[in-house]
């Protein structure tokens, strides 16, 4: 039952079915083929697995994100990025990996800031001598940031599905976000100064104070999130809905950017884009009431324990493990899929379970940016104009990036435990 579980997706993965109806397929063909429980149990689970107050949090993030990028919030925040970095070398694409870090600090969603800021930066990056497949590259991985930093939804599926605190897991998140954000920072500098025909920005100390002064309410708004959650003032599903009326007060009422005409078709995009998360954690939630049927992570706990002696093995074998199913999964499955396997061994051979879970969100985070089923690789490759392929050989250094910050990470848990102590 076990190889039809797991086969069965993979070759609807193969083939291209999308993945709410491969994870639900898959685990319907095995509890059918197994006589393991009755079908009656499918809704029931599937209703189940979405029945959760945390998960409220989810489709009030990703409406911010939409009313932020519609209401000229995502455009200050990029001027005040290029009034930071602009002028350093590399300093453009500095600028499309700062905003995104902000941005991500109040969208929560990857795919939603390569979008947001990919469609004002990449064209400004290609104007600037930065060859389209490495603006694309650059911002395409900036744009996974959103997985990392809070408020993140990964992170709150994480915390769901390993029955952890959401804010101790958006705790745990700010410092690897960081980390991460000046390794690309790194990679940007030295990325222009082999390429000499790229160019600068121009900023004076008037253009840094303006940029400050638009941008107030901007950042305003992760410091409010963030810091009521922190504070205790508010859950983290109740500042998703704090996100949502901050952008929308912003945008329409002090920015004036935003439309009460625009408002039907943020709402639309909004609640297409939550569906399609949403639908995935249900049927994930299926797929994962059959993988504990079957017991597969007693035996696989028994195996590993029995097999492999130290937790370092273990530990890079799982980053492995994880790099793979990343470029074929994305984050939310992958998350709901192998949390319940993973998390049980993790802690035998003493890991704690927030800091496995940011190991586990920042190497899925490369899968959104990593071929062939990268969501952020797509997004930017389209607002580039630059095909996967031609993408590929620029993004493969950000991989690696990212992948040695997840090794450093995995071994030094003062980055994702150090605010928790």
């Amino acid at each position: 039952m076990t190889a039809l579980l797991f086969g069965t997706l993979m070759i609807f993965l193969v083939i291209g079915v999308p993945v709410t109806f491969a994870l639900g397929l898959a685990a319907v063909a095995t509890i059918w083929q197994g006589d393991l429980m009755p079908l009656l149990i499918v809704p029931q689970e599937m209703i189940r697995a979405t029945n959760s107050f945390p998960l409220l949090a989810i489709p009030f993030f990703i409406l911010a994100g939409f009313l932020m990028q519609q209401g000229g919030i995502s455009r200050r925040l990029v001027d005040l990025s290029n009034a930071l970095v602009g002028q350093m070398t590399g300093g453009l694409a500095m600028v499309a990996i700062v905003t995104s870090l902000f941005f991500a600090a109040i969208s929560g969603s990857g795919t939603a800031t390569t979008a947001a800021v990919g469609s004002i930066l990449i064209p400004a990056m290609v104007a600037k001598g930065y060859d389209r497949p490495y603006a694309a590259s650059n911002q395409a991985a900036s744009g996974a940031l959103g997985v990392i930093i809070p408020p993140s939804i990964p992170l709150i599926l994480y915390a769901v599905a390993a029955n952890q605190s959401v804010g101790d897991m958006f705790i745990a998140g700010i410092m690897p976000g960081i980390v991460v954000t000046i390794s690309l920072l790194i990679y940007a500098y030295f990325y222009a100064r082999s390429h000499p025909h790229v160019q600068t920005e121009t900023v004076g100390r008037g253009d840094l104070l303006l940029a400050l002064r638009r941008g107030l309410l901007a950042i305003l708004m992760p410091i409010l999130v963030l810091g009521g959650i922190y504070g205790g003032v508010f859950t983290p599903t109740e500042a998703a809905v704090v996100a949502v009326v901050y952008a929308f007060v912003v945008g329409v009422i002090v920015y004036r950017e935003l439309g009460v005409t625009e408002l039907p078709k943020i709402f639309r995009d909004s609640a297409i884009t939550s569906a399609v998360v949403l639908s995935i954690i249900a049927a994930a939630g299926l797929y994962g009431r059959v993988i504990l049927s079957l017991q597969i992570p007693l035996r696989l706990s028994e195996f590993t324990i029995g097999t492999i002696e130290s937790w370092v093995v273990f530990i890079v074998l799982v980053n492995l493990l994880l790099l793979v199913v990343g470029m074929f999964l994305e984050a939310a499955a992958a998350i709901l899929i192998f949390t319940p396997i993973l998390l049980p061994i993790a802690i035998k051979f003493g890991f704690d379970p927030i800091h496995f879970g940011i190991i586990m969100v920042v190497n899925l985070a490369m899968g959104m940016f990593t071929p062939p089923v990268g969501l952020n690789l797509f997004v930017a490759s389209q607002i580039s104009g630059s095909n996967v392929t031609q993408m590929t050989r620029r993004i493969l250094p950000f991989v690696v990036i990212v992948f040695v910050n997840v090794l450093i990470l995995s071994f030094a848990p003062i980055f994702s435990m150090g605010f928790l102590k």
